[in-house]
């Protein structure tokens, strides 16, 4: 059971719990068309999903100015809001929520999302009731750094090797490598399954019901 081998299962949010890679991708590419610069292809936008706004920006759109950042963000979340009433949960989850709950695992999210953009997803989407905590990027270091697992497992007082992180994404998975976490990468996301290979975690799941036979059997 999950809660046997791990007490704290922390869940990335955007394409891991929600269906929101390509609505990203291509808010990212709308802002960056919006402000005459060079388009990203969708695996450019896709592949900084999960990272900080600098760092974000910094892979997506390289030529764009420091002055026109706030501009370009403005552009971004009226792409993105504009289509936010399309993302939907992948199917499974809710159920996988419960499920671990219901074993006693503890739950908790680490996202690339602002705070505001995370709890207005949870009030959406009707999910925060199930997260003891959650960090965001805009509140300490984003990923791959460490600092938000390594805050919520203090947080939440559950040492690291009985923690697991739940990611879509490269920078998941080298966050939880840096805070000594174990990690499972799920490959129906933004990054493709070689590269999460590559980051050694303890599985791969295709789908959410190959990610429950992980958290609740196979661990």
């Amino acid at each position: 059971m999950a809660s046997r081998r791990f007490d704290l299962v922390v869940f990335d949010w955007d394409g891991t719990v929600v269906d929101s890679t390509a609505m990203i991708a291509l808010s990212i590419q709308k802002a960056a068309a919006d402000l005459g610069l060079r388009v990203p292809t969708r695996e450019q936008a896709s592949h900084v999903i999960g990272l900080g706004l600098q760092d974000a920006l910094a892979g997506a759109v390289p030529d764009l100015d420091a002055s026109r950042i706030e501009e370009f963000s403005a552009r971004y979340r009226h792409h993105y809001f504009a289509g936010e009433p399309e993302i939907v949960l992948f199917s499974g989850v809710r159920e996988l929520l419960v499920e671990l709950a219901e074993v006693g695992a503890t739950l908790a999210v680490a996202t690339g999302k602002s705070r505001r953009g995370l709890d207005r997803a949870f009030g959406t989407t009707g999910l925060g009731m199930f997260f003891a905590a959650s960090r965001c990027a805009d509140e300490t270091h984003p990923k791959p750094h460490p600092a938000m697992l390594l805050e919520l497992t203090d947080e939440l007082d559950v040492p690291v090797e009985r923690t697991v992180m739940i990611g879509d994404t490269t920078h998941d998975l080298a966050m939880a490598r840096a805070a000594r976490t174990a990690a499972i990468g799920v490959t129906y996301g933004a990054h493709p399954r070689e590269q999460l290979a590559a980051l050694g975690p303890l599985g791969l799941a295709e789908s959410v019901d190959r990610l429950r036979a992980w958290l609740l059997t196979s661990s």
